[in-house]
């Protein structure tokens, strides 16, 4: 890291990170109170997430007042720095809900718009990953490189589901086309962690349908910064249509069958 203004943003992306992931792990009720819906009534906003945010939010705009903010829970300001935070305060609502180890808190910064500075904070699991833009992936420190493309058939690729039945159901049959080509299929719960776990070698690659800036900002960069390559339909960005990342061999296969079989579309 030689850039010392990217230095600054890293190191209150990760504190930030921290302190949520804190609240967030000592924090957690034994009944968590619902404070909101989201699409259906499965997908709950609990209360330890919308005060996480506020924490994420509190601190960054007491460091950096005039920097802009997108974020899950209603989080939004324009800034007028050119800088501006995007977070997921908590990535994978449902499996913290349950107790379940696979969550995080999800920050990046852009730049006029380009993603710069990524950080993952998944605290159950012990794990902090970052990124700065040109400057490689890391996981608790030590850098990260996506592991070696097997033959399409072997990858192991993980996906995610929307909580309204009509659009799963579509991205059921999906996978049920998918799950024959390829070695297995995994289900994480959580968008960022899937993306991290892509850079940290542990999966070959990784799509869904219908994400937000906030779940991908952070764990886009990161893969990429490990060596993945990440996209949505052919020649696009990632975005809510799709958001595919994978190792390079299995990118393109895997893009083209999703295409193919409409994974873009419920």
């Amino acid at each position: 890291m030689t850039d010392p203004f990217l230095s600054e943003l890293l190191d209150l992306a990760l504190e930030a990170a921290r302190r949520a992931g804190t609240l967030l792990r000592d924090g957690r009720p034994a009944d968590l109170g619902v404070a909101a819906t989201k699409s259906s009534p499965i997908d709950v906003v609990t209360e330890m997430d919308i005060r996480a945010e506020k924490l994420i939010t509190g601190f960054l705009s007491g460091n950096r007042p005039r920097d802009g903010f997108l974020g899950e829970e209603g989080a939004s300001a324009e800034g007028s720095s050119g800088i501006r935070w995007v977070i997921d305060p908590l990535d994978g609502t449902v499996n913290y809900l349950y107790g379940l180890p696979t969550w995080a808190v999800s920050i990046a910064a852009e730049r006029d718009g380009e993603r710069v500075v990524g950080v993952v904070e998944a605290p159950m699991r012990r794990e902090t990953f970052h990124a700065v833009l040109g400057g490689g992936a890391y996981l608790n420190g030590e850098a990260l490189t996506c592991r070696p493309s097997p033959p399409f058939g072997e990858a192991l690729v993980s996906t995610g589901f929307n909580y309204v039945t009509e659009v799963r159901t579509h991205q059921a049959a999906v996978a049920q086309q998918l799950i024959p080509k390829l070695r297995d299929i995994r289900r994480g719960g959580s968008a960022a962690v899937d993306l991290c776990d892509v850079a940290a070698g542990r999966l070959d690659g990784y799509y869904e349908r219908g994400l937000h800036p906030w779940d991908l900002a952070a764990g886009d960069l990161i893969a990429r910064e490990a060596g993945a390559l990440t996209g949505g339909r052919p020649g696009l960005p990632a975005d809510g249509d799709l958001t595919v990342a994978a190792t390079p061999g299995v990118f393109e296969p895997l893009q083209a069958l999703l295409e193919e079989l409409g994974a873009w579309h419920d």
